[in-house]
């Protein structure tokens, strides 16, 4: 068994015909070539070249690193099935995270407690876009996360300054409660769930989401959590997210957390990103603004204009210039939004 671990904590007609006759694997997948800004942009939007970049970097960094992160693989998780999931890249990812909780765990246990709440969540979306029936691994993880949420509700978290998913204890709440509203088969209506629930409430009523970003994921959240967030402040959410679109039709990842900082103080970039524009036109839809409206159009458009020829969609670390990992969850959120508003 290799060691799974979790480090600190989403063309060209020949190019499409190349990937199309080869698909990504395991075996064969190249990791793609750095995120970096000057990367250039694609010619023209290819859906299928983003699908796969996102298979080469899920499985190559599966194979260097032998590991899930939020940034990458966990992202690929949500996305990969809203495309196609009968892929053997998709399966071999699946494969890994099953993996991780049902031979890792039990031998060695969870290097985190993150690492349960993220490998709960991403295992229960995809169950959700795949099955539609809750998988005993998936079960088994959900399990595990209340037998470490705190007396408050919450959940130890990875501090790390890399946000926005290593940054504070009420991202990994967020997740928790996405956790539970996408579980299949009525695992809400457990009684470890409900229980559970009860105190990401408690939790919620004492500490307010720093970040619009985390706003954004209890607006996911609330699509299956009746009563997790009220109508008005659901509203609020919506009305905030699209006041921060840019003039170009995107959104920056920055401007969802104005809190963040950079490693050596400097202020964050507030031009528009793949991460920021992706994850809000999803959250957006997922609130029930119709795929029509033009604000969604706009950041659609922005999105097809903004891609670049390895597939990705760039985005810039909050953190520091020489990791721009991030732009992996930036390119499953903009793949994600475009799949939600019927863009292929």
């Amino acid at each position: 068994m290799r060691h799974l671990v979790t480090p600190c904590l989403i063309c060209t007609a020949t190019a499409t015909s190349l990937f199309a006759a080869e698909p990504v694997t395991l075996e064969n997948a190249v990791e793609p070539a750095s995120n970096t800004p000057d990367e250039a942009f694609a010619e023209s939007f290819s859906f299928e070249q983003g699908v796969h970049f996102l298979d080469s970097a899920a499985l190559s960094w599966q194979k260097k690193h032998e590991c899930f992160t939020c940034h990458t693989n966990y992202a690929y998780l949500y996305v990969r099935p809203m495309i196609s999931f009968e892929d053997t890249a998709h399966r071999q990812v699946r494969e890994f995270a099953e993996q991780l909780v049902t031979e890792h765990w039990p031998d060695h246990g969870p290097r985190w407690d993150a690492e349960v709440v993220a490998s709960a969540t991403a295992l229960a979306f995809n169950d959700s876009r795949t099955t539609g029936k809750l998988h005993p691994a998936t079960r088994t993880a959900l399990d595990r996360m209340w037998t470490i949420q705190r007396e408050d509700g919450g959940w130890n978290w990875l501090d790390c300054d890399w946000p926005p998913f290593e940054d504070d204890d009420e991202y990994g709440v967020c997740l928790a409660a996405l956790a539970v509203s996408v579980a299949p088969d009525d695992y809400s209506q457990t009684p470890d769930a409900v229980k559970g629930v009860e105190g990401i409430q408690r939790y919620l009523a004492e500490n307010s989401p720093p970040t619009l970003h985390h706003r954004g994921l209890l607006l996911w959240a609330s699509n299956g959590l009746n009563g997790l967030r009220s109508d008005s402040q659901n509203q609020a959410t919506v009305d905030d997210l699209l006041d921060r679109q840019n003039e170009d039709g995107g959104w920056g990842l920055p401007s969802l957390g104005e809190i963040w900082k950079r490693e050596n103080g400097e202020p964050q970039d507030e031009t528009s990103d793949g991460y920021g524009t992706g994850f809000t036109i999803f959250i957006l839809r997922q609130a029930a603004v119709p795929a029509e409206d033009e604000r969604i159009r706009r950041g659609i458009r922005w999105l097809k204009a903004n891609q670049r020829t390895s597939g990705r969609w760039f985005t810039r670390s909050l953190k520091m210039d020489s990791e721009h990992f991030i732009s992996h969850a930036g390119t499953a959120f903009a793949m994600m939004a475009l799949c939600k508003c019927g863009e292929r």
